[in-house]
């Protein structure tokens, strides 16, 4: 299995399949996900080859663009890995990860039930990209990707919805701060995502700030 074959073909099969595919999830979503994966793998003891690919193809379907569909993704991901011969162990432990990856999939116990190094790995990296500045893009671009407010005072934030109330959620932009961003820095696995996530979680507290400001007319 020439591994380094199957990367360089997996990135072409993703850069084709997100051609089209909405700004904060397209391929340099991926290639984010990722750099940021190999980087902090230095300080873990992963196979990264599991951690490429998974990184790699873990939003080859994002079910918000499948009306929710979960299945998808992992399908797409296995038949595209068999078809380059790759083991059925490293297929299975990459389609567990894209199931298991998923933010929502916290509000589901039950989804709790796989864990891997490897997991944590592609998850942290997954998660430092929905924070700091490009964070904050990628929000406010899926935010008028589906046409929402930025912000509405009046909307409070709900920091106790069930996984389909997320899901089905059409808050204001500001909102998914509260409700998911800012959360995200005491939920990373590893040392080093901690540490990344630290610091772009302080950047996106200047920024809420700086936001009251200027919509009070403070500043």
């Amino acid at each position: 299995m020439d591994k380094e074959k199957i990367i360089t073909a997996t990135i072409a099969f993703v850069k084709k399949e997100l051609k089209n595919a909405e700004g904060g999830h397209d391929w340099f979503h991926i290639e984010r996900v990722f750099k940021n994966a190999l980087l902090i793998s230095k300080d873990e003891k992963v196979d990264t080859f599991v951690v490429s690919l998974a990184a790699l193809l873990h939003d080859i379907a994002d079910p918000k663009f499948y009306n929710g569909d979960e299945t998808i993704g992992p399908r797409i991901a296995s038949e595209f890995l068999t078809n380059q011969n790759v083991s059925k162990e490293i297929i299975q432990h990459v389609v567990n990860i894209i199931q298991h990856i998923s933010y929502k999939n916290s509000f589901d116990k039950e989804m709790k039930t796989f864990t891997s190094k490897e997991l944590e790995v592609v998850q942290d990296a997954d998660r430092l990209d929905a924070i700091g500045a490009i964070g904050i893009a990628r929000c406010f671009n899926y935010g008028g990707f589906k046409n929402r407010a930025l912000y509405d005072p009046e909307i409070i934030p709900d920091l106790n919805m069930t996984k389909e109330q997320y899901k089905n959620s059409d808050a204001p932009t500001l909102n998914h701060f509260y409700e998911k961003l800012l959360l995200l820095k005491d939920q990373m696995n590893t040392a080093s995502g901690k540490k990344i996530a630290a610091e772009r979680h302080q950047y996106m507290e200047e920024f809420l700030k700086q936001f009251y400001d200027e919509w009070d007319g403070l500043k």
